[in-house]
């Protein structure tokens, strides 16, 4: 049997879904606080129990899930609330991080809030009403394949001089490819990071290669803000370079990335072996195809990227119809996958941890499915870098509070919207990327 083409895949039943799909759900919420607070019995202090960055920041009730559910149902009902003013800094002023969605998932199991939550930004862009530096950034995607308005596509494989990968865009082949992201592409100082991922994984003796000349954007920040045609052009782009690299797996550093392939891209029908670094250096040092000889004496706190941590589970295709029970209990036949964050990639950064001798690993009150974002995320930092460097100066104030030396993450975008960030007593933290340390250490 011919092997089915991804670049030909349909989308999954409900992928289409549009703000009036979301009316019936809209009513349906019950102002839990689901989506506000930390699930009550995860909450260890008063200081960190919220989960919510937007209402946290803006401390009114539109900035959380269950506002813009009222907000979508006054919009979609009568029209009552126009695509404008704080509504429309409402709808953007959302990480995307998916909180609020592991939050409702605890509480009520069957509300959408992270997806509610971008069908507002898609219909605010069908406006024309994004703002102007996520526009930038979508024209940036469309003229140059990245969401970093200043740099070029001809660039794009500049990051691998002098590695000996092997280009898959031309006869090579490899067991994996190596998909950097935009920001290990382009950022001189993640350059460095993303060669040293490289030097790592060959050193284990894994057969790896790039694209090339086909190397591009994932797309993902582009659904995250709400420029669906974008995302879903450059998915099917991706898909079709792909095809003709005869990639089989792609290994990335990037959580955003992982995300955007892992989940996005299979409810497009776009579906590829896809780890994340981490994973697949977790798995070199249990095979002991890495060795670590050197000690670090340091004490550490992991930082879970959001789309790594909570969003970086496995999509799980559904064609199930929903029902009511008694005309009230709404239910599904069959049962619908739950994404509560539960399966993330939680634990291969914390074996990468304990396995280097010295580091000691302190945790901090947020963490796995209910950390709190480091605020880059829905393309935040970029149109409103003052919230999002409120939202990352708590998260580093909350790194603080553990005693450790350094938070370390496994995400560029983490990493940079971290680093510099002085916390609630105006002192930093070093942040560093966990392939610093692996790299010492051998």
């Amino acid at each position: 049997m011919a092997k089915k083409s991804l670049f030909d895949m349909k989308p999954v039943k409900g992928y289409e879904k549009k703000l009036e799909d979301f009316f019936p759900m809209e009513r349906r919420c019950s102002n839990c606080l689901g989506c506000k607070f930390v699930p009550f019995e995860k909450i260890k202090s008063n200081r960190f129990g919220r989960n919510c960055p937007s209402v946290w920041h803006y401390n009114f009730n539109t900035y959380s899930a269950r506002g813009r559910f009222q907000l979508g149902q006054n919009i979609i009902e009568d029209g009552y609330v126009k695509f404008e003013g704080q509504a429309l800094d409402a709808i953007f002023n959302c990480q995307a991080c998916g909180a609020c969605d592991v939050g409702c998932k605890v509480t009520r199991f069957n509300l959408e809030p992270l997806a509610h939550n971008i069908a507002l930004k898609e219909r605010a862009v069908e406006k024309g009403l994004a703002p102007v530096e996520l526009k930038a950034a979508a024209n940036s995607l469309t003229k140059q394949k990245t969401m970093l308005p200043d740099a070029k596509k001809a660039n794009r494989a500049d990051w691998a001089a002098g590695l000996k990968l092997k280009d898959v865009s031309g006869k090579e082949t490899a067991e994996y490819v190596f998909f950097p992201g935009c920001q290990y592409a382009y950022d001189p100082e993640l350059q460095k990071k993303a060669k040293t991922y490289v030097k790592v994984l060959q050193k284990a003796g894994v057969d790896l290669g790039y694209l090339g000349k086909l190397d591009m954007c994932c797309g993902g920040r582009a659904k995250q803000t709400g420029f669906r045609e974008e995302f879903e052009a450059e998915a099917h782009a991706n898909a079709a370079a792909w095809e003709k690299a005869g990639v089989v797996k792609i290994v990335t550093p990037c959580s955003d990335c992982y995300h955007a392939i892992k989940r996005q891209y299979a409810l497009l029908g776009i579906k590829v072996e896809v780890v994340h670094a981490v994973e697949l250096i977790a798995d070199l040092v249990k095979a002991k195809k890495l060795k670590f000889k050197k000690t670090l004496d340091v004490a550490v706190t992991y930082h879970d990227p959001c789309h790594l941590g909570r969003l970086g589970e496995p999509h799980e295709d559904w064609n199930g119809t929903e029902k009511k029970i008694l005309n009230q209990v709404h239910t599904w036949e069959p049962p619908r996958p739950r994404y509560a964050g539960t399966y993330g990639i939680y634990d291969a950064p914390r074996e990468i941890l304990a396995a280097i001798p010295g580091v000691r690993l302190i945790e901090m009150e947020r963490i796995r499915e209910n950390s709190w974002c480091c605020g880059a995320g829905g393309g935040c930092s970029v149109f409103n870098p003052e919230y999002s460097d409120a939202i990352a100066s708590e998260r580093v104030t909350e790194a603080q509070a553990t005693g450790a030396e350094a938070i370390v993450t496994a995400c560029p975008w983490c990493e940079i919207n971290l680093t510099g960030i002085e916390s609630d007593n105006g002192t930093y933290l070093d942040v560093v990327d966990i392939i610093d340390l692996v790299a010492k250490a051998l």
